[in-house]
């Protein structure tokens, strides 16, 4: 373990069976942290895409981290209303909540069919919205909270004329991070007075996952691509969630950008920084 930051605190990380979710669900039980590892994937043959929260928390327990793995279905009301119950039933109010679980499908406007559409914006707008809305009364009662929402440079405006070496079908999946880093922003407002920080965080560049690699957004056979490692957005992560919530809030954070403003450097072999 190497430091302890988030020391006594518990963190809540959907999407957390693999990917950016898992890196970040790992880095923050590293910190100190008991982390709830929530996701849909619970049995490796329910999904096309390697990893499941009980493979996350395995990792996290054999490195000498505490964590619980809770499924669920966020694009279901009540499944998140008892993700909630449950985490805190397991292991008390929750200090720290990063939405990151996605549902995702590149098709371009005219072919995307509604419940498509609906499942989408249920997962990855929907979701953080509920998820804020039933951790935040524990968050203002404690006196102190963060809730992180993972993002995409897919929320900022196309250049025209269009990159046609650019992956097109995006249009869906720029709307809902960019609602969601506007929803962001705006609660951020909201519970300023109550010292809970909101933030936005978004990789730099691609993040070779299961899910970005099964999307053809990595292409392991380009020796030529450059991409970001999971641990920059887990360690980025750590930044926005590990300090006093009023003194960085409210922002739509790209994870190298910011490391580079705090000064921290990420290595191969783990994080290595500087004093804060």
């Amino acid at each position: 373990m190497s430091n302890r930051e988030l020391n006594g605190k518990v963190a809540l990380v959907t999407g957390a069976s693999r990917g950016i979710g898992a890196a970040i669900a790992e880095r923050f039980a590293q910190s100190g942290a008991t982390v709830v590892v929530t996701a849909r994937t619970v049995d490796p043959a329910a999904s096309k895409l390697a990893g499941t929260i009980h493979e996350t928390v395995e990792r996290i327990t054999q490195s000498g981290g505490s964590a619980v793995a809770i499924g669920a279905d966020l694009s279901r009301v009540s499944e998140r209303e008892r993700l909630v119950a449950e985490t805190v039933k397991q292991v008390g109010p929750i200090d720290v909540l990063v939405n990151n679980a996605a549902v995702t499908y590149f098709i371009p406007v005219i072919g995307f069919s509604a419940k498509q559409f609906q499942l989408m914006f249920d997962v990855e707008v929907t979701a953080p919205f509920n998820l804020a809305q039933l951790v935040l009364p524990g968050m203002i009662a404690k006196g102190e909270g963060w809730i992180l929402n993972i993002s995409s440079g897919a929320a900022r405006h196309p250049t025209f004329p269009p990159d046609p070496a650019r992956h097109g079908g995006g249009a869906v999946y720029g709307m809902c991070k960019a609602a969601l880093e506007r929803f962001s922003t705006g609660l951020a407002s909201e519970v300023y007075a109550n010292n809970v920080a909101v933030n936005a965080l978004s990789p730099n560049r691609v993040v070779p996952t299961p899910g970005t690699v099964f999307h053809h957004l990595v292409r392991p056979e380009d020796p030529n691509q450059v991409v970001e490692p999971s641990e920059v957005m887990a360690e980025a992560a750590l930044a926005l969630c590990s300090v006093a919530p009023r003194s960085r809030t409210g922002r739509i954070a790209y994870s190298q950008d910011l490391l580079n403003e705090l000064g921290i450097s990420v290595s191969a072999g783990g994080p290595a920084e500087t004093p804060r």
